[in-house]
C-alpha cells in the first residue's frame, strides 16, 4: 500500500504540472520484494513472495509541446540540451528547460527569479558568461540605445540600436548530459548536480553537438500525457484499494479462527 501510494504521489505530481512551462513528468517503476523460502522440492524452492518496493522514479525527458508566444525573451529548445543559469549571489548553476526569459535592470537575461543566462558574453563570442542586452561591442563604437533584439536558432543575440546599427552581442548556448536521470529537481523548474550526470566539457551553440535548436518567441510546454496519467491513476488506485482490500480479507479470516474456539 505504502509504495502505491508513492505512485499516487508521483501521479498527482505529473498532473499537478500539466501546465508548468518545461516540465518533465516522472514515472514509477517496481520491483517485486524478496521472496521468502518456505520449502524446496527437487525441482525448485517453494517461495512467497512479500510484496513490491519501488525500484526507481525516473524523469522522462522527451520533447514537450512548444508554444509560441511572440514574446522575444521567451526561448524554447526543439530537440536536446538544456540552457544553463547561474546564481550571481551564489554561483551556483542549474540546468533549465523553462526558457520563459526576461530582462533586468541591468540588461541581463534572466529567469523569472532572477538567474542569469549562460553562453558567450561578448560580441567576439569567445567568453563565456552572463548573456546580457546592450550596446557593448557595437562596431564604431556606437554608444546608441537598445531598440530591439532577437535570437537565432543557433541561440545567437542579434542587437539593433537606435541609430541602425545590427550586431551579434552574445549567443545563448546549451548543455547536454550523458546520463539526465541523474540530475536532481531543486523546484523553480531547475535541476542541479550537472556533474554527476555527464555534462558536455563546456556549453555548446545550439545545433551543434546533438544539441537542439533555440526557438524565439515560444515556450516548451509541459510533456505531461493528461489522458495517460488519469489512465495511470484508476490502474494505481485499484491496486491499492486491492491491497487494502487484503488486510480486511485478513482480518476476517483471523475472526473466523478465533471463533472455532466457540
Amino acid at each position: 500500500m505504502r509504495q502505491f501510494q508513492q505512485g499516487l504521489d508521483v501521479i498527482g505530481n505529473n498532473i499537478a504540472n500539466v501546465n508548468t512551462t518545461g516540465f518533465k513528468g516522472a514515472r514509477v517503476t517496481f520491483e517485486d520484494a524478496l521472496s521468502q523460502t518456505v520449502g524446496s522440492t527437487a525441482e525448485a524452492p517453494m517461495q512467497v513472495g512479500t510484496g513490491v518496493n519501488t525500484s526507481a522514479i525516473t524523469n522522462l525527458f522527451r520533447q514537450g509541446v512548444i508554444s509560441q508566444t511572440g514574446n522575444t525573451t521567451d526561448l524554447a529548445i526543439s530537440g536536446d540540451g538544456f540552457f544553463v543559469v547561474r546564481d550571481a549571489v551564489s554561483d551556483q548553476s542549474y540546468a533549465t528547460r523553462d526558457g520563459a526569459f526576461q530582462l533586468d535592470s541591468q540588461g541581463y537575461l534572466v529567469t523569472s527569479r532572477g538567474l542569469r543566462v549562460q553562453g558567450f558574453a561578448d560580441a567576439a563570442l569567445s567568453s563565456r558568461g552572463d548573456v546580457r542586452i546592450d550596446n557593448t561591442g557595437a562596431p564604431g563604437g556606437s554608444t546608441a540605445a537598445v531598440k530591439s533584439f532577437t535570437v537565432d536558432t543557433q541561440g545567437r543575440v542579434i542587437v539593433q540600436l537606435e541609430d541602425g546599427t545590427t550586431f551579434t552581442r552574445g549567443q545563448v548556448l546549451l548543455q547536454r548530459f550523458v546520463s539526465p536521470q541523474a540530475l536532481t529537481k531543486e523546484g523553480n523548474n531547475l535541476y542541479s548536480g550537472l556533474a554527476s550526470a555527464g555534462p558536455l566539457a563546456q556549453t555548446e551553440a545550439p545545433g551543434t553537438n546533438g544539441l537542439g535548436a533555440v526557438l524565439s518567441g515560444a515556450l516548451e510546454m509541459s510533456n505531461v500525457d493528461l489522458a495517460a496519467e488519469f489512465s495511470s491513476m484508476i490502474t494505481t488506485q485499484r491496486a491499492f484499494q486491492a491491497s487494502a482490500r487484503l488486510i480486511t480479507t485478513s482480518d476476517e479470516i483471523l475472526m473466523e479462527l478465533i471463533n472455532l474456539k466457540r
